[in-house]
């Protein structure tokens, strides 16, 4: 794929997945499958904007269609023409670290899971990512944006523990959400009807607030980069985050 038409994002904005319910390729499995599991270690290692695109395509990989391989090759098309770009960590940046997080509510009609994606960035490059489906249905946008912040609560958490164990004490981590009702939720430990139902680990982000181990800020949706951890985004808003 050197020499492949280069791509200007990992999947099309409109593509969505659909699942191969013919016989299995046995060659076909195995094809797909290599380039998959290539591209989730460059995933996990050097290439954040590439998760969510790895992610959804990983979940057909049991059963690939031709048009998964397709796909599969038009991420390497997008890796081809970006292949100079680095991580930069710039030590004259004050921005520390933050945290930015996002949902996608329920738009899959076959999986009625939301999807979670958040990433960390320190000294203005990014060093923690994630983009999965959520463990419960979330009946609102609300929940949804309110369990992945709780789930990028728990890795900031682990970040402070991390630096802690090695001498650079840090607290509180900001996380940014543009949804005013989680955030609201996750700020105020009040119980509400809508909000009943939610399980109660969710809650634990609530403690680490409270703790002064996390704080929450808005950001307007058009500028919370974690959007890209949870949707093909298109052109223009792809390459702006």
């Amino acid at each position: 794929m050197t020499n492949a038409v280069t791509a200007n994002t990992p999947l099309l904005h409109h593509y969505t997945p659909v699942t191969h319910t013919g016989n299995p390729d046995p060659t076909l499995r195995t094809q797909c499958q290599a380039i998959i599991s290539s591209l989730l270690y460059l995933m996990l290692g050097t290439h954040p904007d590439i998760t969510f695109a790895v992610i959804k395509l990983s979940q057909f990989s049991a059963n690939p269609s031709k048009e998964h391989f397709e796909w599969a090759k038009y991420i390497c098309c997008y890796l081809a023409g970006t292949q100079d770009y680095t991580m930069v960590f710039d030590g004259n940046t004050n921005e520390g670290l933050i945290a930015h997080s996002d949902s996608d509510w329920a738009t899959d009609i076959n999986n009625r899971r939301s999807i979670t994606g958040y990433f960390f960035k320190l000294a203005g490059s990014s060093v923690s990512w994630l983009s999965q489906a959520q463990k419960s249905i979330a009946l609102s946008s609300t929940e949804a944006e309110y369990m992945a912040i709780s789930g990028c609560c728990q890795q900031a958490m682990w970040i402070i523990n991390l630096f802690g164990e090695i001498g650079f004490p840090i607290s509180p981590i900001t996380i940014c959400g543009d949804n005013q009702g989680s955030l609201f939720i996750s700020s105020n430990p009040v119980q509400e009807k809508r909000t009943k139902h939610i399980d109660i680990h969710y809650h634990y982000m609530q403690e680490c607030i409270k703790d002064n181990k996390a704080s929450i800020v808005f950001i307007p949706g058009n500028d919370n980069l974690a959007d890209m951890f949870t949707k093909n985004l298109d052109c223009l808003k792809f390459v702006k985050f």
